[in-house]
């Protein structure tokens, strides 16, 4: 397994190129609008003039390469969990709520302009104020939610 602290540094360093060579955010939830751009029309002829925003995301170099950082963060999770003997554990989540919770986490991204990696890394990396106000915002409520948990188990 990667040390954390290893981790952190290497995410932090891959901001020099995003930030500065190609000015733009280390982030993924973009990606998934690719994605569904790009195979949309299979399913629907007109899907362009139904589903205009998620046109917006194909075209550009910046939706290809965040489409290809999203496997690559699958094939290297599915590789390190391979060579450490890391196997993941659902324990009581069904694969309904794991579904569930997943497309509302996409949602809140997609509401927000961003995921929690594209305002909690690049975000506050370039000092934009709504990273910072998503950031907190995001805090305040993964507490809210635990104390509220918390107590409900008490």
């Amino acid at each position: 397994m990667w040390s954390p602290e290893i981790s952190g540094v290497v995410i932090g360093l891959l901001q020099i190129p995003t930030l500065f060579l190609m000015n733009d955010c280390l982030g993924t939830s973009s990606s998934y609008c690719t994605l569904l751009g790009l195979t949309w029309p299979a399913v629907d002829k007109d899907a362009s003039k139904h589903t205009p925003y998620l046109f917006k995301y194909v075209g550009t170099t910046k939706d290809y390469w965040q489409l290809a950082l999203v496997v690559g963060i699958s094939i290297g999770s599915l590789v390190s969990s391979f060579y450490s003997g890391v196997r993941p554990s659902l324990s009581n989540a069904s694969a309904l709520t794991c579904f569930v919770g997943g497309f509302l986490l996409l949602l809140g991204a997609r509401i927000a302009d961003g995921c929690t990696a594209g305002h909690g890394i690049s975000g506050i990396a370039k000092l934009a104020i709504s990273s910072f106000v998503t950031v907190g915002s995001m805090f305040l409520g993964a507490i809210g939610l635990a104390v509220l948990r918390a107590s409900l188990h008490m």
